[in-house]
């Protein structure tokens, strides 16, 4: 059930995110992450097809880790857009080909496809909880108020530090999780943190929209 209302999540997300099309003024970003939702959904939708039809988890490693290396370097360029400091921009970007270049690595000579990539996954969490932490530090440095609530940027990032705070002990020990115990019910978490993550994603896409009050 809860895995249902994680996917479920993630279309929520995607349709309201089309909305920055029709929205004038949308950041390039925010055009952009459509596509990138569209892809969550179809490696959810491949990840279901390969445990119904595959009795390894070799499909699923290949299909997680390379989604890894299109998901990060995404994020990154999200932080990039949002964030102002130009020396900080070059050095997220500098961070972002690195990941790329570090997670393709993984994935053909260290790790390799047989297990998941906790390694480059653990990389990809601090980069992003840094950029956020930097937004943040940005964001409340500012000489003039904002309205947060009505800020796509705050409800992304405040969705990507949490998640990937919270999700770093357990996907950088995964590999170590899966064989022990209490690796049953770590599901139910990364779960919980997904409907998290993608509803503040809704919350962005909805926040900029106005509704006119009718009167009669």
């Amino acid at each position: 059930m809860l895995a249902g209302i994680y996917f479920a999540m993630v279309i929520i997300s995607f349709l309201t995110s089309l909305t920055a099309y029709f929205q004038k003024g949308s950041e390039r970003y925010l055009k952009l992450f459509p596509l990138l939702l569209l892809v969550t959904i179809l490696v959810e939708l491949g990840a279901k097809w390969l445990q119904t039809h595959q009795s390894s988890r070799f499909g699923l490693y290949i299909l997680y880790n390379s989604f890894g290396c299109i998901e990060f370097p995404f994020y990154m360029y999200v932080a990039r857009e949002i964030i102002r400091n130009v020396r900080v921009k070059k050095i997220i970007l500098i961070a972002g080909c690195i990941y790329l270049l570090l997670g393709i690595t993984n994935i053909l000579f260290v790790q390799k496809t047989t297990s998941f990539n906790s390694i480059t996954y653990a990389i990809g969490c601090l980069f992003i909880a840094v950029s956020c932490f930097y937004y943040f530090f940005e964001l409340f440095q500012q000489s003039y108020s904002v309205v947060l609530v009505r800020q796509p940027a705050f409800w992304i990032c405040a969705g990507l530090l949490f998640y990937y705070t919270c999700s770093f002990p357990i996907f950088g020990l995964l590999n170590f999780l899966s064989s022990n115990p209490i690796g049953k019910n770590i599901q139910i978490i990364i779960i919980l943190l997904n409907v998290f993550l993608y509803s503040s994603f809704t919350i962005a896409f909805l926040c900029r929209l106005r509704v006119r009050n009718s009167t009669s």
